[in-house]
């Protein structure tokens, strides 16, 4: 799979395209240049780099995720520690927590996950 990376521009763009799929191409043209001021030119050229990294793909006109947003932040997630973290979980939580102080309430939702993979492990 091609670098998930995605700039702001296209960020956004993928945020529309989620937003509104299955959305046929054309009217997709027509949220970009309202929301994003593109010329049609312009979406088809973005849509095209995007679907060549396997995030979306256009079938017969109609644009759709072939990874949900969900599944492309977890795919960013997984690199991100991957590559500054030495794929270490424990490291990357023990940098965001020193800095951030974590509320009672995400302490307790972090415990919770942390159990639930303790259970379906057994």
């Amino acid at each position: 799979m091609e670098d998930m990376r995605l700039g702001l521009v296209e960020s956004h763009f993928a945020d529309i395209v989620w937003k509104h799929e299955p959305i046929h191409s054309r009217q997709l043209t027509v949220i970009c240049e309202q929301e994003l001021n593109w010329k049609r030119t312009t979406t088809y050229t973005v849509l095209k780099k995007l679907c060549n990294r396997g995030i979306f793909q256009n079938q017969d006109g109609i644009v759709s995720s072939l990874l949900s947003k969900d599944e492309f932040h977890a795919i960013q997630s997984e690199k991100f520690v991957e590559e500054t973290f030495a794929g270490s979980f424990p490291a990357f939580f023990n940098a965001f927590s020193s800095r951030k102080k974590l509320t009672a309430e995400e302490i307790a939702q972090v415990r919770q996950m942390i159990d639930s993979f303790e259970t379906s492990e057994e």
